[in-house]
């Protein structure tokens, strides 16, 4: 029944339903249902296109129209499909994958779509640097043109929010023709932007796929040499057993195995990678100032002042380091602990009971008589003052001094 209703589809309905598969085999892994009818439809459509024949060796990419566009790219979705499959011999599923990225490659290669020396596979082009530069090159067409996809489709979208916004306000349809006409090219731009993003997914595959052929063809000819034509479960459960053994005790030495200590040092651990100190080796953090110029070869040892001033020619003109990276970090930490120390001590002898109780008054009746004592003089005092600025008012003193006194 599938079948039928497949052959009764339109072409444009079969290539939609194909392409929809692909999208979604693509993005996620499906079923083998879906899988064979995705390659069906596209093996439908191969036949509907040579049948109503929509391609000529003669035109070129110009020739074809906008709505034939996309049915270039029948052979590169049945390839991607066929590579996903599971069932059967791997190696002729990666062979009939390659049959239909060649075909796709080879015919857009006719109509002058891929990037000229893509295809060429002599032995000027077999170096490693040549590679490279073509994948490089290859890797900037296919960001360019997912690019442009992501920029055609968000000016299609808001060229169709516009539209709409354009429709409900005027009731009479304008220029109904522009946006036709704007909507065909964007459409044929769009798809040759799917058809060189395609290229280029097709000549990534095809290497991928061919090397894989290589690997399985010469693994297999060489498991048909041996007589093995696949490894024995025995082999796989020793396997097994040994990793899990080597695990297993492994596990148990973990329990008694003390920890090495961490290294601190960046100039330590930099010589252990390298190779030229140990992990167990002592290390106390203690590196010397790099030594230019003669100082280098005097060692250290200066014996008089000639080689005082020979050692200092060719010195740097700032001032070297005293010490490393780590000692200063480690000094540092020193310093706050000493000032942490130093305030919780202040903070808790400003919370003790002793300064407190200072400034509380004492308790006893000797102390109490004492301040009542100096309040009654200190009032005294205040009297007898306030007694004399009353018989001596300000500036009484002076009056002999002024002229008409």
């Amino acid at each position: 029944m599938g079948s039928m209703k497949m052959e009764d589809m339109s072409l444009p309905a079969l290539f939609e339903q194909a392409r929809k598969i692909h999208i979604l085999a693509t993005d996620s892994a499906v079923d083998k249902e879906t899988l064979r009818k995705g390659c069906e439809a596209l093996q439908q459509c191969e036949e509907m296109i040579s049948k109503l024949g929509l391609f000529s060796s003669n035109e070129t990419k110009e020739e074809i129209s906008t709505t034939n566009l996309k049915y270039i790219l029948v052979p590169f979705y049945l390839a991607e499909l066929i590579e996903k499959t599971v069932d059967g011999d791997r190696i002729q599923i990666l062979k009939a994958s390659l049959v239909k990225l060649k075909e796709f490659l080879l015919f857009c290669d006719e109509m002058e779509l891929v990037p000229e020396g893509e295809l060429e596979t002599g032995a000027q082009n077999t170096t490693a640097i040549d590679k490279r530069a073509k994948k490089i090159a290859r890797f900037k067409r296919q960001r360019a043109a997912e690019s442009k996809l992501l920029e055609l489709k968000e000016r299609k979208e808001r060229r169709g929010r516009s539209t709409r916004a354009a429709a409900l306000s005027t009731p009479v349809d304008a220029g109904d023709d522009d946006v036709l006409d704007d909507d065909g090219e964007e459409e044929r731009e769009a798809w040759l932007t799917t058809i060189s993003l395609s290229i280029c997914k097709a000549l990534d595959l095809m290497e991928m796929l061919t090397k894989e052929e290589e690997m399985l063809s010469a693994i297999k000819e060489k498991q048909e040499q041996e007589g093995d034509t696949e490894i024995s479960q025995a082999v796989l459960e020793e396997r097994a057993k040994t990793v899990e053994d080597w695990h297993r005790n492994a596990s148990a030495r973990a329990r008694y195995t003390k920890p090495a200590a961490p290294i601190t040092c960046a100039t330590f651990a930099q010589d252990v990678l390298e190779g030229r100190a140990k992990v167990s080796q002592a290390h106390d953090h203690k590196h010397q100032p790099v030594m230019f110029g003669p100082a280098s070869l005097v060692g250290g040892s200066i014996t008089s002042e000639r080689e005082r001033i020979a050692a200092q020619v060719f010195q740097p003109g700032h001032r070297l380091p005293t010490m490393s990276i780590e000692e200063a970090g480690l000094k540092e930490m020193e310093m706050m602990n000493k000032w942490q120390e130093r305030t919780a001590k202040m903070i808790e002898e400003a919370n003790s009971s002793w300064h407190n109780d200072k400034w509380k008054p004492r308790p006893g009746g000797a102390d109490d008589d004492e301040d009542d004592e100096d309040d009654e003089a200190a009032q005294d005092k205040a009297r007898a003052f306030d007694d004399w600025k009353d018989e001596n008012p300000r500036g009484a003193g002076n009056s002999k001094l002024t002229p008409c006194g």
